[in-house]
């Protein structure tokens, strides 16, 4: 292919978007990084509520005669019940509202209430066991108690990473078969490969809450599954179906999930030893004198906790970065349809600018900008000409 130029098909691509998109595109975006800071902001205006009113202190002095283990269960569930109402009118401008306004959603506002009001419950259950178990580390394992914290983070991870498929996705989505035809069974070849079952290869109802285009591999062990958005069913060709699941199979295969846990578990000891190091100076900024391991301060905790993992996020971001490549170079090796993943990766960057300067992609983004993926696929295509007919 002497006369193909990676780079300017690599233009030709993004700029098919044309100018009103790429703005578009570049406003949302850089909107959805201020939004970061805004919710820290409100994340320290309800933590200094909660801890003012005193609400949780109430809570435990009720529950006097109660054991300890209940209690500690008790206040840090209804602190996540009573954070996540707190914050709802953030939750509606930010997840709701913001999204409707650029197009990224057609979900009712009652539809999005009702799905918030079961991630809410599920989301106390969830909180209210692990720092019943962080709160017990403490108690028991005194100054070390931030390694063994991590440990038990990184338990917590696997098992939601199990149990998500099976009992807490079908919540909130309808997961069917995908019907037979020529998408299935260019899925179900591609499965073989991966030793993922016939039988764990979905469509779901992702238009419910996003108009993004979009497919997973989720699960670990046996609960793995290949699912993928009707959206994406309706928007891509069969090609870009391919493309995009051979990505998403990549990570499955490359065992990227395993080096997030990794890479979170570590992050949390290193998390859980700083927050017991600053404790005392937020819990005076806050207005309060109690120890670290007094549950009843839960909210300071979580929120240094979120302050921390946000300064850590432009690692984590890194690693995620690290393992779309890897995805995207394995979609084009097995299943080598350069043309087909940059047509995907395209209708991606009406919600990713495509464009970001190095320093907002290094901090901010998820995934290598869309045209950097795009000429890597380019030159991939130039390297690998498809066969002579």
């Amino acid at each position: 292919m002497a006369n193909f130029d990676p780079a300017a098909e690599t233009a030709r691509y993004i700029d098919g978007l044309g100018p009103e998109a790429l703005a578009k595109a570049a406003d949302y975006t850089t909107g959805s990084h201020w939004l970061l800071l805004w919710a820290l902001l409100v994340s320290a205006l309800v933590t200094w509520l909660i801890v003012r009113w005193g609400l949780l202190d109430k809570i435990w002095a009720k529950m006097e005669k109660r054991g300890w283990a209940l209690k500690t269960f008790t206040v840090s569930a209804l602190f996540s019940l009573v954070s996540t109402i707190l914050f709802l009118p953030w939750t509606i401008y930010s997840g709701w509202w913001r999204e409707t306004s650029y197009g990224r959603t057609s979900q009712p506002l009652a539809d999005f209430l009702v799905q918030g009001a079961i991630s809410m419950v599920i989301s106390a259950l969830v909180l209210g066991l692990f720092f019943l178990g962080v709160y017990f580390l403490i108690r028991k394992a005194g100054k070390v108690w931030w390694i063994w914290s991590g440990g038990l983070a990184s338990i917590a991870i696997i098992f939601m990473l199990l149990i998500s498929p099976i009992l807490i996705e079908p919540l909130f989505n309808e997961f069917k078969p995908v019907p037979e035809g020529e998408v299935r069974s260019a899925i179900e070849a591609m499965a073989d490969e991966a030793d993922i079952p016939h039988d764990r290869i979905f469509m779901y109802d992702g238009s419910r809450q996003s108009n993004n285009f979009t497919a997973n591999v989720s699960g670990v062990f046996g609960s793995a599954r290949i699912a993928i958005s009707d959206v994406a069913l309706k928007e891509a060709s069969l090609d870009e179906v391919k493309a995009v699941t051979g990505h998403e199979i990549g990570h499955y295969v490359l065992g990227h999930i395993w080096r997030m846990v990794g890479t979170l578990a570590v992050l949390a000891v290193v998390v859980f030893f700083v927050a017991d190091r600053i404790f005392p100076w937020f819990a005076r900024v806050f207005g309060s004198s109690a120890s670290i391991g007094d549950p009843r301060r839960l909210p300071i905790l979580i929120f240094i906790m979120g302050l921390l993992f946000q300064f850590a996020q432009p690692v984590i971001n890194g690693i995620i970065r690290m393992g779309e490549r890897e995805a995207d170079n394995y979609s084009l090796k097995t299943v080598n349809l350069p043309d087909a993943l940059a047509g995907a990766l395209v209708k991606t960057a009406e919600y990713r600018y495509p464009r970001p300067s190095a320093l907002q992609e290094m901090l901010f983004y998820t995934h290598p900008s869309v045209e950097w993926r795009v000429r890597n696929a380019m030159e991939w295509k130039a390297k690998n000409p498809p066969p002579a007919n």
